[in-house]
């Protein structure tokens, strides 16, 4: 689907904590900076480790994919501007979003890939849209703002920096607008060690809705308060102030 291994590809990885070797026995975060982690679960090519804080699990920095391997990965995909079996797919962050949003509205959409459908669809429904990918649409100036709403369709489990990443475009989001993120959410133990969505090399960041619950008393903290809506399993609506 939708792919971003980091909404800033420029970020040099020799200054980003998540990549530093110094840090990397640490276990630290990538999302909340901490470093209360602890392993979680290993299966046959990874680590998984959970965090005591935001309650993410992710891989290690040290077992990503090269970015090569990554985009070669997703190169694999095939969804297509007429597919309507993605279209379908799309439409389970696309229908309860666009309900929200006002006519005309400025979009962003972050990781598009190679087929921006979502995109597409917003722009059918009279908004506006940007799209953003640092492998497929790879230029960082459209990140800056300010939106009406962001979108990201099966990206935030690809992000390796999902801390910083986020942050970014919640600063690029106005007052008012909506963040809608499409992933599938992690729930126990015993689920997660069968769960097809750990089985993805590219998946690197697990949610659950724990995690979400973090982030919006984090970006709350910042100034502008957050409100979370659970729309369904796998889509999850945030308003800025």
């Amino acid at each position: 689907m939708n792919t971003a291994s980091s909404v800033d590809p420029s970020v040099d990885p020799s200054t980003d904590p998540s990549t530093d070797p110094s840090t990397e026995t640490m276990a630290r975060c990538p999302l909340c900076g901490t470093d209360r982690t602890h392993p979680y679960h290993r299966d046959k090519t990874r680590d998984y480790l959970h965090c005591g804080i935001c309650t993410l699990v992710f891989v290690p920095s040290s077992q990503h994919l090269s970015a090569a391997d990554e985009k070669a990965y997703y190169d694999l995909h095939d969804n297509h501007l007429d597919d309507l079996g993605y279209r379908r797919f799309l439409e389970r962050l696309f229908v309860p979003l666009n309900a929200r949003l006002k006519p005309s509205a400025l979009g962003l959409d972050v990781g598009c890939g190679p087929g921006p459908l979502l995109a597409a669809m917003f722009g059918e429904a009279g908004h506006r849209v940007t799209v953003y990918d640092p492998f497929y649409a790879p230029d960082t100036s459209v990140l800056s703002g300010p939106y009406d709403f962001i979108t990201l369709s099966e990206v935030v489990e690809h992000m390796a920096r999902p801390g910083a990443d986020l942050d970014r475009l919640w600063t690029a989001l106005k007052p008012g607008g909506w963040l809608g993120i499409m992933t599938k959410r992690g729930r126990d133990l015993d689920a997660f060690q069968t769960w097809h969505y750990i089985t993805d090399p590219t998946h690197v960041s697990f949610f659950a809705d724990t995690t979400f619950f973090w982030l919006i008393d984090h970006w709350s903290l910042m100034g502008a308060p957050a409100t979370l809506t659970i729309e369904s399993d796998d889509v999850v609506l945030i308003k800025k102030g």
